[in-house]
């Protein structure tokens, strides 16, 4: 991706509580993260973030229903909290936070984030660099 929105994410930290916040693509690469996150840890859990999606997609129908939508994902922690949510066509909004954060304010201002910028958040699929016949 190559704009610079590490002002978004920085932007989702502004809830008291909330430490970090990574944008992935699909196939788990890391697109941005927020100021605070080393790259090598923000490439690590943006591998884990896209198995996560993956994962959560896969069980929605036991929720109920056919064809229910993944809207978000909560993971709880002893320290804390992960929040994720697409952000657009192919791309993914992560962040952590310390267990007493606003949940509500988190999400909230998650959303806020992907719902202003959704195109600038989105990623398309990566092309294979092999070359055909």
């Amino acid at each position: 991706m190559s704009r610079d929105l590490s002002w978004v994410l920085n932007d989702v930290l502004q809830v008291p509580g909330a430490r970090h916040a990574i944008l992935v693509s699909a196939d788990g690469l890391l697109l941005e993260r927020s100021s605070e996150i080393g790259r090598d840890e923000a490439e690590t859990n943006a591998a884990a973030m896209s198995s996560m999606q993956s994962l959560s997609r896969a069980v929605a129908p036991f929720v109920g229903g056919a064809g229910g939508a993944w809207r978000q994902t909560l993971l709880e922690y002893d320290h804390g909290w992960i929040f994720l949510i697409a952000a657009g066509s192919g791309a993914y909004l992560a962040a952590s936070t310390a267990p007493d954060v606003d949940m509500e304010a988190m999400s909230f201002r998650m959303q806020q984030q992907v719902g202003a910028l959704g195109r600038a958040m989105s990623a398309a699929p990566r092309q294979s660099t092999l070359s055909g016949s």
